[in-house]
């Protein structure tokens, strides 16, 4: 391939050790070499990023590429393009003259064009008497002939990292859900530990995640989670393992209990009661006081209750009661609403039921029947403040999140 000798452009621009580079690399394009400029312009765009080229200099590469007359770059048909700066503005959606040559010379300085300038600067072709091209002043595109092989592995690098990106993102994600419906399980069966403290590692990994993170800094945060999941994974089985040794042991007591061949309640009735009379009911059991849970995470999930407390802060459970009592009469609810929950949940829980609902505040349209409900479910050992505080801490999170 003749290339020709190497050009330096005009008037006071410089030459460069990268320019001559570029203009070297073009000799071992092969004669027959051919590339779809439309193609290699996506492979362009994708790696746009690893090449150190802008948008806007994509977008003047495209209008650059719209004035080669064929689909295909080839050294047969030629590769100078010389429109004027005036032609290259109108295809450029109407780019001003100065940021257009701006973005050309990052064109330049990137390799992916050669400054082919005639001796006054203008850009022009002369062709023979046939009418055919015999030499051209503009813009070479031989380098996006010889580098096409490197832009078209650099794009694919860029589509794979993507792909791998958003994998680990997926798997962040699960792991994420993972842990806070873990954590949520620990504390609705009373699991044994701090579980605050362990609430409260999970938001210090997802907050050392910045917002636009890469390959690495999103493998590192997955792998901190899968640990701390794997951690609260390991605690819950113990628990489990010890509540099915115990109910064994409960099982097996009763069982040889009951197979006693000489029991004397199974060959007569007791004294003062009828063969075949019906056994006693047992007696009915009050259920126990719910366990509280960490004042600190209570305060975090339901920060408004701060404000009734003596001073404008709470510093101890006493001062979290005398806060509720404050926010009891403010709701409307009911003394007599507000002891029974006391005696059912215990005091704690039953303050902390009262933080719950005037942070949940207009989605409750009584206070005082809500409270009653939650007493009345938690007597029968349906309702437990673990989802409700889990849930008013991811929002409260979400919320910090979007302010920041």
């Amino acid at each position: 391939m003749q290339v020709g000798s190497v050009t330096t452009p005009f008037g006071r621009r410089p030459m460069t050790l990268a320019m001559l580079a570029a203009q070297v690399a073009t000799k071992d394009v092969r004669d027959d070499a051919c590339v779809d400029k439309w193609k290699l312009y996506r492979a362009l765009c994708e790696a746009r990023g690893k090449l150190g080229i802008t948008d806007r200099a994509l977008a003047v590469l495209n209008a650059l590429l719209s004035f080669y007359p064929k689909q295909e770059l080839s050294q047969e048909q030629g590769l100078i393009v010389f429109p004027s700066n005036a032609q290259l503005s109108l295809r450029a959606n109407g780019m001003p003259e100065a940021t257009l040559r701006r973005h050309l010379a990052v064109l330049v300085s990137a390799g992916l064009l050669i400054r082919k300038d005639s001796a006054n600067g203008k850009r022009y072709a002369r062709r023979d008497g046939e009418g055919r091209l015999d030499e051209a002043f503009g813009f070479s595109l031989a380098p996006l002939v010889a580098r096409a092989e490197e832009i078209e592995f650099k794009a694919a690098e860029v589509i794979a990292e993507r792909l791998q990106l958003q994998r680990l993102r997926e798997q962040l994600t699960i792991c994420r859900r993972d842990v806070v419906k873990l954590i949520e399980t620990a504390l609705d069966e009373g699991a044994p530990g701090n579980w605050d403290a362990i609430h409260q590692d999970y938001r210090a990994v997802m907050a050392s995640l910045p917002r636009n993170s890469g390959v690495q800094q999103v493998t590192e945060t997955l792998g901190r989670m899968e640990e701390l999941r794997s951690n609260i994974v390991i605690r819950l089985e113990k628990l489990a393992n010890v509540r099915k040794t115990s109910g064994n042991a409960y099982q097996s007591e009763r069982h040889l209990q009951n197979s006693k061949p000489d029991s004397i309640s199974e060959l007569e009735p007791s004294s003062g009661h009828e063969l075949g009379a019906k056994p006693e009911e047992e007696p009915r059991r009050e259920p126990e006081p719910l366990k509280p849970f960490p004042l600190g995470m209570v305060l975090r999930a339901c920060p408004d209750i701060s404000a009734y407390g003596p001073g404008g802060a709470i510093s101890s459970w006493r001062d979290m009661m005398s806060a509720a009592v404050v926010v009891r009469s403010m709701l409307g609810v009911s003394p007599s609403a507000y002891q029974e929950a006391c005696e059912v949940m215990g005091p704690e829980n039953a303050a902390t039921a009262m933080a719950c609902i005037l942070e949940k505040g207009g989605q409750i349209n009584s206070a005082g029947g809500y409270l009653r409900d939650l007493t009345r479910k938690a007597s029968r050992g349906e309702f437990s403040l673990g989802p409700m505080l889990m849930a008013l801490l991811r929002t409260a999170g979400l919320e910090v999140r979007r302010a920041s």
